[in-house]
């Protein structure tokens, strides 16, 4: 790769350092870079490869620019509401860079497209916010010999790693197992502080330029925390499992797998019902019992009238309130933690239970 003389103004401050260099920016200019989610995390990462000169940029969301996107993902614009996130995306990263090549894929990363557009770039970027598409995303670079370079947020805090390095651990390394469903509320359900995932994602942005560059010590085998109330951070180490179904000696997970299937397997089942059908079923004097598990401060912002709420940390200790013998619908923000309260009511006997899809989320839409 050679660079024009209007690149080597625009890189002048990455060409004078000893570390980087000339070498190292058409480094840099050669590399093909794959970020998946186009959030909070994906829009600093996004912007800062571009702005350092990231030759090849891949953007993967199948998703669209909402309001509520913007208090964090700042790659996008009021104007753009109702765009495709990656259409989005891209409008901003020609404005920031018009010397770099982007590649939309407006779709969802699965088990189906996941290898053919692995193989098409150097490095992976995580900036996913569920378990299925984490697991989905190492596997597939292991698969393909690509390096994993991770970042989360949630509330305060996030956390970065590089995963499927060589001789490096893997994100199942580490997480051998997804947790229970709904045990980690999403940020939609958490909230997150809309500052948080530039820090994180900038971080991912610095390791993938360390890694195209050949310098310092990525975080192979290291996991790093950042709580913003604190303003700390933290390393915690850890090795590669001999054992690892996905990177180990003898690895059993030698092709994808249903991922939907293996982060949900612990939910048992059970029955749901729609916003419009409580609706229909209250609007006819049907009216069933109704179970609000969220927290107080979430009540305040308004329920189904005449719900009975016991927030989810809670349901243990008042389960006399709760009848065994009526048809009960369970219902949270976004349907994720009434899901795991229905299977701890199960445990204990309940069976006329029923999970509000979507949540009040989808019954307030209506």
């Amino acid at each position: 790769m050679v660079l024009t003389k209007d690149e080597l103004e625009r890189y002048r401050r990455h060409t004078i350092l000893p570390m980087i260099g000339i070498n190292g920016q058409k480094k840099i200019k050669n590399a093909k870079v794959l970020i998946v989610g186009m959030g909070g995390l994906g829009s600093p990462l996004a912007m800062y490869l571009a702005a350092s000169g990231v030759g090849t940029l891949g953007l993967v969301d199948f998703d669209n620019v909402e309001a509520s996107n913007l208090q964090r993902q700042i790659i996008h614009k009021t104007s753009n509401i109702g765009k495709p996130k990656t259409e989005s995306a891209l409008e901003s990263l020609v404005e920031i860079n018009p010397y770099i090549k982007v590649n939309c894929f407006n779709e969802a990363l699965s088990s189906a497209n996941a290898i053919d557009i692995f193989n098409q770039y150097d490095i992976i970027c995580d900036g996913t916010d569920n378990f299925q598409t984490r697991y989905l995303i190492n596997d597939a670079c292991i698969l393909t010999g690509k390096i994993n370079v991770f970042g989360s947020i949630n509330q305060f805090e996030g956390q970065i790693s590089v995963f499927g390095a060589d001789k490096g651990p893997c994100y199942r390394c580490l997480f051998p197992e997804p947790p229970i469903p709904g045990s980690v509320p999403s940020c939609a359900e958490a909230g997150v502080l809309g500052i948080l995932p530039g820090v994180i994602g900038t971080i991912e942005a610095t390791e993938v330029i360390k890694l195209i560059c050949g310098i310092g010590t990525p975080l192979i085998g290291r996991l790093l925390n950042y709580d913003a109330l604190s303003m700390q951070f933290n390393e915690v180490k850890f090795t590669k499992d001999k054992d690892c179904p996905c990177c180990g000696m003898n690895p059993t997970i030698t092709q994808l797998i249903d991922y939907e299937d293996f982060c949900n397997n612990t939910i048992s089942s059970f029955k749901e019902i729609t916003a419009n059908q409580l609706k229909e079923q209250i609007k006819k004097k049907q009216m069933p019992i109704l179970l609000d598990v969220r927290e107080d401060d979430e009540v305040a912002l308004g329920t189904i009238t005449g719900s009975i709420h016991i927030p989810m940390g809670e349901i243990p200790n008042r389960l006399n309130e709760i009848p065994k013998n009526e048809t009960v619908v369970v219902f949270c923000h976004l349907g994720i933690r009434s899901k795991n309260v229905i299977q701890y009511l199960q445990e204990q006997g309940y069976q006329n239970l029923v999970n509000l899809k979507g949540g009040i989320d989808a019954y307030q839409s209506f």
